[in-house]
Formats: structure tokens, C-alpha cells, sequence
């Protein structure tokens, strides 16, 4: 079996995480920019979580076997914060990098007008830089905050059929799916979809363009959770050619769209700039 998590926040996971993930069949990883869990005081500290998104990350999967690409944005909750938008203006000098394949997270967290010009910006920027875009859906008001994403990405210069719409549930996927917009399913404890509800989902709505996540971050997550929708879908009769679809060939057809997908596994030296993930290597 294989699997491409492609929604995973690496940066706050363990090695352990990776040698698991390994172990269940994931081969290929994105890492979507994200919010630090604490207020960040100035764009420097982006600029760095950036370049650790496109070097040290990379790196430290590829000693694991797995592939490892990265989305670049300045994310929903951190829009509001008039400390972070600059980093608006710094963007274009990371999603030329070979590594980005769309711009994200984007999109809503509370709704704000400061969330509505940082979507309508990053939009722009993911179509003058020919990439796809990650829109990250609110977690409260979900059925109000797709529609409000939907509405201003069919003002955007960004075609639909180049938008993944995440964290996506029961009560949002027919009007995502009629949009044509690509389907973004985020199986995480407690708070999000879990394996069964994904499982009827997927019953219902069928498995074109949709992408299963883990979403796995610093909280109470699991990265081992795509495995075990692969496994919940073969419990229900699903087929192999099924779960392939879902949990590989849609992630690769969709972030194949920035084309700058590489799934080989290259960068297995020892170091990165001079430092290994061993605690005490060089």
C-alpha cells in the first residue's frame, strides 16, 4: 500500500513519527504553512519557518524514505494580526522554490475582513505563480465559511478545478463537490472527521478528487490516521483501486498541477548545512 499524506504539519512532529509513518505506507507528505500556536511578533519569524519547510524538513523526511513538498501562505488566523501581513509582500520570493506546490493554507478562521484581503490576495499570487491553492475552511460556521470561500474564489483569477477545499464535513461536501473544487478530509481526534464518518462519506459522495489528511500537528493528532482510513475502507468492501485512488492518485493529481511534484526520494546525505537529526551527530 501507498499513501501521500497531504496535509501533515511535520515541523511539530517527532523522527519516530516519520520511521511510523514509513512502516504504514507513506511515501510522500505536504507540509501547508501554518500558525505557530503562539502569537509570532514579526515576519522574521516566518521567514525562518519557511526555509525550514523547504531544507531542514525535506531533509529529515528523506532519511525516513519519504518524500517531503511544502505550501507557502500567511494563514487564516495569522492575517489578523497587522505584525504578520507583511509577510503578504515576502511571499513571492518563496513560491518560485522548487519544493512549493501550491499556496496554503489560506482562507478563514473567524471570517474577518483582514481574512477576506489575505484570501483574495493569496489567490492572486497562486495564479500569477501557476499553482494550485490549499483553502483551509473555518472550524465554527463551516457551512457559512464555504460559502463565503467559494464566493470569492469565483471572483479570483484562480480557476475552481485548481482549489482544495479542507477540513471539509458532512454539512459542506455536496456544496464543495457541486462547486468543483477539489475535496479535502481532515481525520484528526476529537475535533475533525474521524474513519468511519469518512468511510460514509465516501460512500455517499463517491472518491473523485477527494484527498484524505491527517492534518497531524502539535495538538492531539495522529499522522498514522490515513493508514487507518485505508484500512476502514477496506473493511467496507472498498477496493484496492479505491484506496489507491484516495489516498495516492488524488494528492498526486492535484498538487501535480503546480508541476513541481517530485516523488523520488534523493536527499538522503547525512547532514543538512552541517547538522544531522542525530542529537549530538555533527
Amino acid at each position: 500500500m501507498r499513501i501521500f499524506d497531504p496535509h501533515i504539519h511535520m515541523t511539530s512532529r517527532t523522527t519516530d513519527d516519520y520511521q511510523a509513518m514509513y512502516a504504514a505506507g507513506v511515501r510522500a507528505v505536504v507540509e501547508p504553512a501554518f500558525w505557530l500556536g503562539q502569537p509570532r511578533t514579526s515576519p522574521a519569524s516566518f521567514f525562518d519557518y519557511f526555509d525550514s519547510l523547504l531544507g531542514w524538513e525535506p531533509f529529515r523526511a528523506a532519511q525516513y524514505g519519504i518524500a517531503h513538498h511544502c505550501t507557502i501562505a500567511l494563514n487564516p488566523k495569522e492575517a489578523n494580526d497587522p505584525r504578520c501581513t507583511p509577510v503578504l509582500d515576502a511571499l513571492p520570493r518563496y513560491l518560485v522554490k522548487d519544493n512549493v506546490v501550491a499556496v496554503g493554507e489560506i482562507g478563514y478562521d473567524s471570517m474577518t475582513r483582514a481574512e477576506d484581503a489575505a484570501l483574495t490576495a493569496q489567490l492572486q499570487l497562486a495564479a500569477d505563480h501557476e499553482l494550485p491553492a490549499l483553502v483551509h475552511t473555518p472550524h465554527r460556521d463551516k457551512l457559512a465559511g464555504l460559502r463565503r470561500t467559494l464566493d470569492v474564489v469565483r471572483e479570483s483569477a484562480l480557476p475552481l478545478e485548481r482549489v482544495l477545499i479542507d477540513h471539509l464535513n458532512e454539512t459542506t461536501v455536496k456544496e464543495a463537490k457541486d462547486s468543483g473544487c477539489w475535496l479535502g478530509f481532515s481525520v484528526y481526534p476529537d475535533t475533525k472527521m474521524d474513519e468511519d464518518r469518512m468511510v460514509a462519506i465516501l460512500h455517499e459522495h463517491g472518491t473523485e478528487r477527494v484527498l484524505v489528511n491527517s492534518a497531524a500537528d502539535w495538538g492531539k493528532s495522529d499522522p498514522l490516521k490515513t493508514r487507518k482510513v485505508a484500512d476502514a475502507m477496506h473493511k467496507a468492501g472498498f477496493s484496492e483501486d479505491d484506496v489507491d485512488l484516495v489516498l495516492w492518485r488524488n494528492p498526486v493529481a492535484f498538487y501535480g498541477l503546480s508541476g513541481r511534484l517530485a516523488l523520488d526520494v534523493t536527499d538522503t546525505d547525512a547532514t543538512h548545512e552541517g547538522n544531522s537529526i542525530l542529537r549530538g551527530g555533527a
